[in-house]
């Protein structure tokens, strides 16, 4: 007899486990299926992205390249959406990266008609119409979005970027020290990445770039000027007093206008002069 009463709880019980099982796989099921409906339902975001195109070794005529991109199956700035191009649709598009984070400068980039780095700019999803990605303006073209810097890098040098002096370095091995207020000096001057979106930017380095140094080169020779450290402040000046490397600024107001990391060239362009 209880040998007879175990066996039939037994069946009971597994039973019993049996239907919740079932029960449980259906509203697994259930909530597998709301996800998917969820999905379908948000719908795709596609936007139309027109993207400069150039290989030299093609010997085709530079052209802009559309692309569709669903924008809400990738990060919200551009660099985002030129690897989800890359990665998904062409993986001959060319562009510099590094960073992603503003710090490296090497994503620059003309982007709607504004220059700017395209880690740091979103995508504009409101905007019904094709958005543009195309090289520094004025820049010889290396491939797609690429472009020659070796110009502006050699006019970077040749305002000697680092600290130089005429005394001995201090007796006891420290290192040069400065108040509080020259240091404050610096700021609004060291934080510039040399992305060159604000030269670029500048019709008068589009006409005199040989010459011209351009606002960022600019910037980074103010910046040694008035370093209190640094002891050839006047051999600095007399290096870019000249009608074409400094004059040809026309404070058109360009360059401070596009800096990602919201500087003021032009102002400080200004002060050279006056220290001239």
């Amino acid at each position: 007899m209880l040998a007879h009463a175990r066996r039939k709880l037994a069946r009971e019980l597994g039973g019993r486990l049996a239907t919740t099982a079932t029960v449980h796989g259906t509203r697994r099921e259930g909530q597998r299926a709301c996800v998917s409906s969820s999905s379908a339902s948000r719908g795709k975001e596609i936007q139309r992205f027109k993207v400069y195109r150039w290989n030299p070794d093609s010997g085709e005529e530079p052209r802009y390249k559309t692309y569709d991109v669903d924008v809400g199956e990738c990060g919200p700035m551009m660099l985002d959406v030129l690897f989800k191009i890359k990665d998904e649709q062409d993986q001959t598009l060319s562009f510099r990266r590094s960073c992603r984070e503003g710090i490296c400068g090497s994503c620059a980039m003309n982007i709607n008609g504004k220059n700017g780095l395209a880690c740091l700019t979103k995508v504009d999803r409101g905007q019904s119409g094709d958005q543009t990605i195309a090289p520094l303006p004025h820049m010889f073209v290396v491939r797609d979005l690429v472009v020659d810097m070796a110009n502006f890098y050699a006019q970077y040098k040749s305002i000697e970027p680092f600290l130089k002096t005429k005394s001995d370095a201090p007796a006891d091995g420290k290192e040069r020290l400065q108040t509080k207020e020259d240091r404050a000096k610096l700021d609004g001057l060291y934080e510039c990445i040399l992305c060159a979106c604000c030269s670029t930017s500048c019709p008068s380095y589009w006409w005199n770039s040989d010459k011209y140094l351009g606002p960022a080169v600019l910037l980074q020779a103010y910046r040694w000027i008035i370093d209190s450290r640094d002891e050839f402040t006047q051999e600095r000046l007399d290096n870019v007093n000249d009608a074409f490397k400094l004059y040809r600024c026309h404070t058109i107001m360009n360059c401070s206008t596009v800096c990602p990391k919201g500087l003021n060239p032009a102002l400080k362009i200004a002060k050279i002069k006056a220290m001239v």
